[in-house]
């Protein structure tokens, strides 16, 4: 028995945006240790005999503290074998995959990483949304909404100044700072939208702009898991034009604002 570890992306829900190479993975796996964020669907690819634990973190629930994941990672490779540690959407892209990497191997223990969809790519592609464009936008920043200690994050700070397409992970509860921020550089008409569930049946959108996103959220109830996507390139996405016009009607007529379209 050689102890072993792999770090597998999981992608952002739907269980067919796994990689080919993350599907062998699982089905190899003596242990998973899986993440809140990943479609038990994925599961069924393991051997009779494998040990499935759930380890999952969010917001606001009982969860699985990093340090217990770390070292539970350690212990089944020494005592199991081979451990596959499942992530949703790409490990490294704020998933704590180099800490769970530099931890293992810490112990002399192998590793490896089959990469993931992420989010931050993965949702905004299945919507139609280029994070680039010509003429447009000429990058795009990826960040979380929320530091360690619990801030916005000093990066939204700089961004907000760029053309620059911008992802926020984590920060659907920063969603009024984040359009105040916005606003506080003159703004308030940015493109936004807000994917929820992401590749899911239950998959919800908002669009709209930095002025109006918040009472669209709030109206229509959305919540965590989303992410939170800020940028001219919003505006290239199918129902922008047809909902930004429908709430300028709205509001000047002062009737409440829609804003929001599902695929439940």
């Amino acid at each position: 028995m050689k102890p072993y570890v792999t770090l597998v992306g999981a992608g952002p829900g739907d269980p067919d945006l796994i990689t080919l190479k993350g599907i062998k993975a699982i089905r190899e796996a003596d242990v998973i240790l899986y993440d809140a964020l990943v479609n038990e669907d994925l599961l069924e690819y393991a051997k009779p005999m494998c040990v499935k634990i759930y380890v999952g973190k969010r917001a606001e629930r009982l969860s699985t503290k990093q340090e217990n994941i770390n070292q539970l990672m350690v212990d089944y490779a020494l005592t199991h074998g081979h451990v596959v540690r499942l992530k949703g959407g790409d490990p490294f892209v704020f998933g704590r995959g180099g800490e769970e990497i530099d931890f293992v191997r810490g112990h002399g223990i192998e590793t490896a990483v089959v990469p993931g969809i992420s989010s931050s790519t993965g949702l905004t592609a299945l919507q139609q949304i280029p994070l680039t464009y010509r003429g447009i936008s000429e990058s795009f920043w990826v960040i979380t909404g929320s530091t360690k200690e619990g801030h916005l994050s000093e990066d939204l700070y700089s961004a907000v100044k760029t053309n620059a397409t911008v992802v926020v992970l984590m920060g659907f509860a920063r969603l009024k700072q984040i359009a105040e921020l916005y606003r506080a550089h003159g703004k308030g008409d940015l493109p936004i939208a807000l994917i929820q569930n992401g590749s899911l049946p239950n998959e919800r959108i908002a669009l709209g702009t930095v002025d109006t996103i918040e009472e669209q959220a709030e109206n229509n109830l959305l919540g965590v898991p989303a992410i939170i996507i800020l940028g001219e390139v919003v505006s290239r996405h199918r129902e922008f034009n047809a909902l930004v016009s429908n709430l300028n009607t709205e509001l000047s007529t002062q009737h409440e604002v829609p804003g929001i379209y599902t695929h439940e």
